[in-house]
């Protein structure tokens, strides 16, 4: 397969285990996550996928999962380009929080409001729509040309600025993205066609190789 372009969300995060409100914070991957990562290696593999240029963040998290997923494919050492551009939203105030605790101190209501809404930031820091403004920029200056210019690519980031990604992608309204959930470890595969629409996708949420 050539020509594509690859999202994959980093596998689950301490803070993600811990239900945390995680954002900057430069945090490592879980047993589960590094398991999930491989996973996502071994289900490229399976489809014959080799990369020419990776992007991640600058979040170690977003940095194991790639190496590890490089790992399976046995491409350690692609041409990897890191950007915060690329970083988890900023949860602001939030960061370190519980997210079920303050569920309970504020409303549940809220805590959707802040985690899910496209332009209502958390006090102190980042709604979807302000990752979207540092995230979808560095995407179509810096990574589509890559993918426009025939390269396999491969992108390992973060929940929030891969919606971002998404929404533009599959042109998703403001109440659409707020529904999307991407799942930690799970790669989706797209074909572009010349004008940066979508020739053809491919979740591999149920192909994952055990």
């Amino acid at each position: 397969m050539d020509n594509v372009l690859v999202l994959v969300r980093h596998g689950q995060s301490v803070w993600n285990a811990k239900n945390l409100f995680t954002g900057w914070k430069d945090v490592d991957l879980t047993d589960v996550g590094i398991e999930e990562a491989r996973r996502a290696g071994l289900a490229l593999k399976a489809q014959g996928i080799r990369f020419d240029i990776a992007f991640t963040s600058a979040l170690i998290r977003a940095q194991r999962t790639l190496e590890i997923i490089l790992k399976e494919l046995g491409q350690d050492g692609l041409e990897t380009i890191r950007d915060q551009a690329l970083n988890e939203r900023d949860y602001g105030d939030l960061v370190g929080l519980n997210k079920e605790e303050m569920a309970t101190k504020v409303g549940a209501e809220q805590v959707h409001i802040w985690r899910r809404s496209f332009d209502v930031a958390p006090p102190g820091g980042e709604s979807l729509k302000d990752t979207a403004e540092r995230t979808l920029p560095y995407f179509e200056d810096r990574i589509l040309p890559e993918v426009f210019a025939g390269k396999n690519v491969i992108v390992a980031a973060h929940g929030n600025s891969l919606r971002s990604i998404v929404m533009k992608l599959d042109d998703l309204s403001q109440d659409e993205v707020t529904q999307l959930n991407l799942a930690t470890g799970v790669p989706i595969i797209y074909r572009l066609n010349a004008d940066g629409s979508v020739a053809e996708k491919s979740d591999l949420a149920e192909q994952a190789v055990a």
